[in-house]
């Protein structure tokens, strides 16, 4: 494999994630960042994300001299064959993506890309960017091709050197088979499409996922309501070749940095061509009441009367997912928010964050220890399936609040083991398993 000089603009989880990776794969890559703090830091090794595998990878790049970072893209481009655009595309107003950082590096860069260059948009962006890109970049002899990203975080790595698919599109075949070869040591099945094509798959992706899952959310309350047991129910589904087993996990509603900002995104490019979408609308506000749902369940099993104010409660998880310190769009910070607003008194425990993130002050006290969530609660609030929380004292936990009840809205849980030691457990579409009367006496 013939390696590239490579520049990557953006050094968040898909930046990042993307030139470390594309540096262990034998090319020489260079990152580029607005943050100089940011910048300087991971010159040193310290990366800034938490994502399994990231630091190692980084410091082995730096080491190996393959991967470097810089505080100006247009120096950096100067001497690149492929640019890739990894830079935020955030939910703007109406839940369009915002492409004013797309754009703004467009414009640094476009006199400084050399000639023959390929410059990439990797950020999950509508459909018809790279059109709107060559326009602002007006230049004849470089392509422009669309590479969507399919990482999750907390696996990203894992994601990016293990794909299920490499996906490359553009108006130029040379370019899109340039792009494709700098993942060729990944042995990857690869779809070389058009522009428009390829930024389609990743929406049409994402927003399938949000739909099964607020399926899921939606059948789990109704095996409550009917008796069933969504963990039996999703295990007979997930056999189904034609369904598969992954994101058949009931929860306290999706979010993340990706599907909230994708699925309202496709809403607006649908209703840009006068299409309606009434299976997505009803995909995001299905999302929306699966929250307000578990304040409810919360309430019933911890308050007084339904009612929450001045009721003491400890939260486990407040990151989107476990693995990861990420809060954007978080249904766990989510939830904690409506269960303050209700009158709650919350404090919380999750040991991806530090306890000192914007805003999290305003919501919730963070301690460092799930214990002392737990100490004088009315009950614990489980929303981030941290593989920790399976294996607590869950007798010494009991011991320390005044109501031992447990609303684990991920099931992530042994409801026996805690009945045993006098929790009562509350999950997400099973029968609520109450404490043995002899354990809750002693």
């Amino acid at each position: 494999m013939f390696a590239r000089r490579i520049v990557v603009v953006g050094t968040g989880y898909v930046g990042l994630t993307t030139g470390a990776c594309l540096a262990s794969l034998g090319h020489r890559v260079l990152c580029s960042d607005v943050d100089t703090t940011k910048v300087a830091a991971l010159a040193r090794g310290d990366v800034h994300i938490l994502e399994d595998g990231l630091h190692d990878l980084v410091q082995e790049g730096i080491a190996a001299g393959r991967l470097g970072f810089t505080g100006d893209s247009a120096d950096a481009v100067a001497d690149a064959d492929v640019v890739f655009l990894c830079v935020p595309t955030p939910m703007g107003s109406g839940g369009a993506a915002d492409l004013a950082a797309v754009e703004s590096v467009t414009r640094e860069v476009r006199d400084r890309l050399p000639h023959g260059c390929v410059l990439v948009t990797k950020s999950t962006v509508p459909v018809g960017t790279a059109a709107r890109v060559a326009g602002l970049v007006r230049r004849p002899d470089v392509a422009i091709v669309s590479n969507p990203e399919f990482l999750r975080e907390g696996s990203a790595v894992h994601d990016f050197l293990n794909p299920d698919r490499i996906v490359v599109g553009s108006d130029s075949q040379n370019a899109a088979e340039r792009v494709a070869a700098l993942y060729s040591r990944l042995g990857a099945p690869t779809i070389l499409t058009d522009a428009a094509s390829a930024e389609m798959v990743k929406y049409a992706a994402n927003c399938f996922l949000a739909t099964k899952l607020s399926y899921v959310n939606a059948i789990a309350e109704l095996c409550e309501r009917l008796g069933a047991d969504i963990t039996d129910v999703t295990e007979g589904m997930g056999y189904d070749r034609r369904i598969g087993q992954s994101f058949l996990q009931p929860g306290p509603g999706w979010g993340g940095s990706c599907l909230p900002k994708d699925t309202h995104a496709l809403m607006q490019v649908a209703e840009a061509v006068a299409f309606d979408f009434p299976l997505l609308g009803a995909t995001i506000s299905s999302n929306t009441r699966q929250r307000e749902r578990m304040v409810v369940k919360v309430a019933d099993a911890c308050g007084r009367n339904g009612s929450l104010a001045g009721v003491r409660l400890g939260v486990l998880g407040l990151a989107f997912k476990a693995g990861t310190d990420d809060l954007r769009d978080s249904p766990a910070l989510a939830v904690t928010r409506m269960l303050a607003e209700r009158g709650a008194e919350l404090t919380a425990y999750d040991p991806g964050l530090r306890g000192d993130e914007p805003g999290l002050a305003d919501v919730v006290t963070v301690v460092d220890d799930p214990y002392q969530a737990a100490k004088g609660a009315a009950g614990l609030v489980l929303l981030t399936e941290w593989p920790e929380f399976r294996t607590l004292d869950w007798a010494a936990m009991a011991s320390t609040m005044n109501g031992p009840v447990v609303v684990d809205t991920r099931n992530h849980l042994d409801p026996d083991a805690l009945r045993r030691v006098g929790v009562s457990w509350h999950g997400v579409g099973r029968t609520p398993q109450e404490a043995l009367c002899s354990a809750a006496a002693a």
